[in-house]
């Protein structure tokens, strides 16, 4: 996992942000409870098709007169710089805000208020869910294709320059596949 996309844990049991689920509970969240809810961990890889989706929300939002242009483009600015601090390393992730729609926004509405959160204007979590890994997944068939193709060229070569069977390849690849 990328080193930029280690949560913290600073800000946790300090957070301003209530949590989606706990309207009907008085007491604070214990850390187990948010360690277990968090997903964090896994979907900070998710920020850069997190960001996009949401910079497309938002200029649709402005366009269509839902929400006014200078937000949507306040919102856009917002997001864009969060990226650019993500991608640099200047953002720490909290498990206080759960994942990673909850972080950006929390990081968005610290940058330029209240209107960070109009954000999610028309958008639920699953469609940003759905978004996130649509994305994620179109890049990561991409990044499985060209390891495929690097890995088949490599076969070729030891092949070609070893005088190794087809057959003997195969079969290596088979044993140690099988192990794994």
């Amino acid at each position: 996992m990328s080193e930029m996309c280690r949560p913290t844990g600073v800000l946790r049991g300090n957070s301003t942000m209530a949590k989606l689920w706990a309207g009907r509970f008085q007491k604070e969240t214990d850390l187990v409870v948010n360690d277990f809810n968090s997903s964090i961990l896994f979907d900070c890889r998710l920020y850069k098709e997190d960001i996009t989706g949401s910079i497309a929300h938002a200029t649709m939002l402005g366009r269509q007169g839902i929400i006014e242009e200078h937000e949507a483009e306040k919102i856009v600015e917002g997001l864009k710089g969060i990226l650019k601090d993500i991608e640099e390393g200047n953002v720490e992730f909290s498990l206080d805000y759960e994942d990673i729609h909850m972080n950006v926004e929390q990081l968005l509405t610290e940058r330029i208020g209240d209107t960070g959160k109009r954000l999610h204007t028309g958008r639920s979590r699953n469609d940003q869910v759905a978004l996130d890994m649509r994305l994620y997944v179109k890049k990561e068939i991409k990044e499985i294709i060209e390891w495929e193709r690097l890995c088949v060229m490599m076969r070729s070569r030891v092949l070609a320059s070893h005088a190794v069977s087809s057959a003997t390849i195969d079969d290596v690849f088979s044993t140690v596949s099988g192990d794994l």
